[in-house]
C-alpha cells in the first residue's frame, strides 16, 4: 500500500519535567498519596536525565491527579477527538483529500474507552460520508499503529482503488495515575499526549512510500509486566522493571526475521520510543542504528504511546523518502506483551 498523507498534533500546552514536577508539588494532596521513597523517585526522574525535556498534555495540567475516574473520562471524550479531527485533517490537506474521499477510517487508541467508539466521533466531527467502513482497535497499547496500518492493508488488497486512514489517538494525560508502585511513578514522569495520521491507498498514484512486509509477535506469558488494569475506576499502568529488556529482545527478533524474509538491506530504524532505557537495550540489541529520530521524538514528546512511531517516521521523512536501494524498518510494542513491525520503501 502507498502513503498519500502523513500529519501530526500535540496538544498547544507543553511542560518541561521541572514545570511538572512543580505541578505535582503545588498539589499537596497530591504527594500525600505518596509515601518518603516515591516522593523521593519522583523527583529525583523529573530533575534527572530521563530521555524527556518536554511533554504536551490535552487534560489541564493542574487537575489531571484531582479528577476522579468520571472527570477523566469525560475529559477523554472532549480532547480525544479534537486531537485526531487536528492530525486527520493536516494528513488529507498534505495528500490534496477531502473527508468525502475516505473510504475507511482505522482508529486505535488506549488511554480512554467511547462507545460508539473514536471512530465515531472523527467521523461526524471531519465529515466523512455515512457509508465510510469504520473500525475501532483497542488493547494493543503503544504498539497499535503498525496493527492498524496492517488492517488498512487487508481492506486495499480486497478494494485497491479504496482510500484508508489510518488515526493513532492517545491521551495519556487521561490516564495518569500515581501510588507507591515504582513501575506507576515512571509512567506519570514519561507519557504524553499525540495524535497521527496517515492515509494510504492501493495505487501508487504521486506517492513516494510504500509499506510492506509487516510481522507481529505476541507473548502473552508476559503480559503482566505492561498493560494497564482497572483501579478504582480510572487506568493504572503496570511496568515491570524488565519491560527494556523484554521489548530489545522482541525487536531483535523480528528484525531478524525481516531480514531473512527480504534481502534487500535496512538503512534505518524507527522505533516507539518506549523511554531512555527501552531506546538504550534496542540500541545494544542493534548498534549499527543510532535510532536518532526515536530518541528526538521522545526528548520533545515523551512516550505518546500508539502515535510515536508515527511521529518518528515524520521525523526520518523530513530529509526525504529512503534510498532506492535499501528500506527503512519500523517497530512498536506494548501490551500484550506484543511487537509489531514493517517496512517501507521508496516507491
Amino acid at each position: 500500500m502507498y502513503l498519500r498523507g502523513l500529519a501530526t498534533a500535540s496538544p498547544e500546552r507543553s511542560f518541561s519535567q521541572k514545570e511538572c514536577l512543580a505541578l505535582l508539588q503545588s498539589s499537596p494532596s497530591t504527594l500525600e498519596r505518596l509515601d518518603r521513597r516515591s516522593r523521593l523517585m519522583l523527583s529525583t526522574i523529573l530533575r534527572g536525565d530521563s530521555g524527556v525535556e518536554e511533554r504536551q498534555f490535552a487534560v489541564d495540567a493542574e487537575k489531571i491527579f484531582q479528577l476522579e475516574a468520571d472527570g477523566l473520562n469525560a475529559e477523554f471524550r472532549r480532547t480525544a477527538p479534537q486531537l485526531g479531527v487536528q492530525a486527520l485533517a493536516r494528513a488529507l490537506e498534505q495528500g490534496s483529500l477531502a473527508p468525502r474521499n475516505l473510504d475507511a477510517l482505522v482508529v486505535t487508541t488506549c488511554t480512554g474507552y467511547l462507545c460508539p467508539g473514536l471512530s465515531s466521533y472523527i467521523a461526524e466531527i471531519i465529515g466523512l460520508k455515512p457509508n465510510t467502513w469504520l473500525q475501532d482497535i483497542v488493547g494493543l497499547g503503544c504498539g497499535a499503529a503498525i496493527p492498524a496500518w496492517r488492517a488498512a492493508s487487508s481492506i486495499l488488497a480486497a478494494e485497491p482503488e479504496a482510500t484508508v486512514a489510518c488515526l493513532s489517538v492517545e491521551v495519556c494525560s487521561a490516564a495518569f495515575y500515581l501510588d507507591n508502585d515504582p513501575g506507576v511513578i515512571v509512567s506519570a514522569c514519561l507519557f504524553g499526549d499525540g495524535a497521527a495520521a496517515t492515509i494510504w491507498g492501493g495505487r501508487t498514484g504521486a506517492a513516494q512510500l510504500r509499506c510492506h512486509s509487516f510481522d507481529t509477535l505476541h507473548q502473552p506469558e508476559h503480559r503482566d509486566r505492561i498493560r494497564f488494569e482497572q483501579r478504582e475506576g480510572k487506568l493504572r499502568n503496570l511496568l515491570h522493571f524488565s519491560v527494556p529488556e523484554l521489548a530489545s529482545r522482541a525487536v531483535a527478533l523480528l528484525y531478524e526475521n525481516a531480514r531473512r524474509s527480504c534481502p534487500r538491506p535496512v538503512s534505518r530504524v524507527l522505533s516507539h520510543a518506549g523511554g531512555r532505557d527501552v531506546i538504550a537495550a534496542i540500541r545494544k540489541e542493534m548498534p549499527e542504528f543510532s535510532l536518532e529520530e526515536t530518541t528526538a521524538i521522545l526528548k520533545r514528546h515523551g512516550n505518546m504511546s500508539s502515535p510515536s512511531v508515527v511521529f518518528a517516521l515524520e521525523e526520518a521523512l523530513r530529509s526525504g523518502p529512503p534510498e532506492n536501494d535499501s528500506d527503512w524498518w519500523l517497530v512498536s510494542f506494548g501490551a500484550g506483551f506484543s511487537a509489531h513491525s514493517c517496512r517501507v520503501s521508496a516507491v
